[in-house]
């Protein structure tokens, strides 16, 4: 697998799209070949493939989670912090994160929203700010560098998660949400989404990512997504 003018040779083309594009369903997405339900690699080869990658890298991971951990404790409150998410079939799960913001966000976010009309609208269509007060010093880098998303490779073990897949929904989030594929697969620690739009989409446009995923699961194309996600890590290019 090799790059090629800032992409993989052979990487499904659904991965270049651009964010900004209006909705298209999976049939849209040209010639990519359809995996069907039943396959060997959606049935079992997927969930193998994320627990041998993640117990393969774990004293890495592992390493930089404590480390990181104790950075982040630095102004005196907790590590970690846990949030529901919604999982496949709906299942609710506590999704393990790196605390990136200050003590008692989500009344402080309340707060803000209250106070700045822009700002309740951007959370309204996008479902995160481009500038979120809430985020600490040492929040914006462990954030640009994905390491707080790292304790998520926890949930990938438990089974609660996947490597590669439709960033998770809140619980809160799930009226906001039009469609179906996202609730037939493991939400992942990286995907389409995660490392094609970020911050350019809004929370409609996920949608689309989801269903185009959901048609085009393969060993390669979660390999190729998977570095991908390397290279947007050492680009510190995260939100």
């Amino acid at each position: 697998m090799t790059f090629e003018r800032g992409r993989l040779k052979n990487e499904p083309d659904f991965l270049n799209e651009e964010p900004v594009q209006p909705m298209r369903t999976a049939e849209a997405f040209g010639d990519i070949a359809r995996v069907r339900p039943d396959s060997f690699y959606r049935r079992s080869g997927k969930r193998i493939l994320d627990f041998a990658l993640v117990l393969a890298t774990s004293p890495l991971w592992a390493a930089l989670v404590c480390l990181t951990a104790l950075i982040v404790k630095l102004d005196g409150g907790p590590a970690f912090y846990t949030q529901l998410r919604v999982g496949q079939g709906g299942r609710i799960f506590k999704m393990w994160k790196l605390r990136s913001m200050v003590v008692g966000a989500e009344e402080s976010l309340a707060w803000h929203l209250a106070a700045d009309p822009k700002a309740k609208a951007e959370w309204a269509e996008n479902q995160k700010l481009s500038r979120d007060p809430r985020i600490t010093a040492v929040g914006r880098l462990i954030r640009k560098t994905s390491l707080d998303e790292l304790p998520q490779l926890w949930n990938v073990l438990t089974g609660d998660m996947s490597l590669v897949g439709p960033r998770p929904i809140m619980v809160e989030q799930t009226p906001l949400y039009r469609g179906n594929a996202y609730y037939s697969m493991r939400p992942g620690v990286t995907g389409v989404w995660q490392v094609q739009a970020r911050s350019k989409s809004t929370f409609a446009d996920r949608v689309r990512y989801d269903e185009a995923y959901y048609q085009n699961q393969t060993l390669s194309g979660d390999l190729a997504l998977i570095c991908r996600t390397v290279v947007v890590v050492l680009a510190a290019r995260g939100t």
